[in-house]
């Protein structure tokens, strides 16, 4: 399973209700919200912020929907995976032994980028990069979710202290709820991408909450506002067969109609003098010259 829907829920469940906090829609469905049953969930206090580790199910499987609060009510979350979720766990015990070998901070010494450790989780189309970082406020780990081609990133920032305690939450609900996501087993095929004439289209492949899917993405350079103009189509996967079918279909009968004769008429009618040496004149079904088709 995906470790999210379309990558900009809301927190939905009843203990957010009075922050303010809404659910959101997913990739196929128009405002309508998949089933979803809360099984777990732990609240963790470190140091002025709020955590909720939730584990979810729906149709697709189990994850794990972390949620951060600060003090001053800004929210953010971010999605893992249960398998996801066991790999991050391992990686906190990894930064944690780090910070704990680190002395106390050094404004001298510090990277430019404020980065002491980095790592990075792949899953699916998802991205997850785990950076320790200091800064004036102290030490944290910041974890960011990120889509590949310019999708929506979300992130949260988990005070160093407290990685060992995160941990160990975490640990919790994975000894109860195991590590399996559910779902598409196997390695989804990396994208492609085709350019025709001044146009680029790119084909990529994701999953989410409500099964795999192919997105078709036509990008076309605009000189009105000096950028590239984008559109996409959604195919999920249960009907690729039959959009095959269809576009086979298109090229068989295109590719039959450029190799048959013109046809020319004749006879009687008004339309053409009998024994003219004049030839019909070919129908352009598109409505333009040859050269302008696609």
């Amino acid at each position: 399973m995906s470790d999210i829907g379309s990558g900009d829920e809301g927190i939905s469940s009843q203990k957010y209700h009075g922050q303010g906090m809404d659910a959101g829609g997913n990739n196929f469905d128009s405002g309508q919200q998949p089933q979803e049953q809360e099984l777990a969930t732990k609240m963790l206090q470190i140091q002025s912020k709020r955590f909720y580790l939730d584990v979810k199910q729906n149709r697709r499987g189990r994850f794990i929907k972390v949620a951060e609060i600060g003090a001053d009510g800004r929210r953010s979350q971010i999605f893992l995976a249960m398998s996801t979720a066991a790999e991050f766990r391992d990686h906190l015990s990894s930064f944690s032994d780090y910070y704990s070998s680190l002395g106390p901070p050094n404004p001298e010494n510090v990277p430019d980028d404020g980065k002491l450790k980095s790592e990075m989780m792949l899953k699916d189309n998802r991205r997850y990069y785990l950076d320790l970082k200091e800064n004036s406020r102290g030490r944290f780990l910041r974890v960011s979710q990120t889509i590949t081609r310019g999708g929506p990133r979300s992130q949260i920032a988990l005070p160093a202290q407290g990685m060992i305690e995160f941990r160990d939450a975490l640990t919790d609900l994975l000894d109860d709820f195991g590590t399996d996501d559910g779902g598409y087993k196997g390695e989804l095929p990396e994208g492609r991408h085709l350019r025709v004439d001044n146009k680029n289209f790119y084909f990529d492949i994701g999953q989410n909450n409500r099964g795999i899917y192919m997105k078709v993405s036509e990008v076309v350079p605009s000189l009105q506002v000096k950028s590239n103009f984008r559109t996409a189509i959604t195919v999920p996967e249960k009907c690729w067969s039959r959009f095959r079918d269809i576009m086979a279909e298109y090229c068989d009968k295109m590719g039959r109609a450029q190799l048959s004769p013109p046809t020319h008429q004749g006879g009687s009618g008004s339309g053409a003098r009998a024994g003219s040496a004049q030839p019909a004149r070919e129908m352009d079904t598109f409505g333009g010259n040859g050269a302008s088709r696609i």
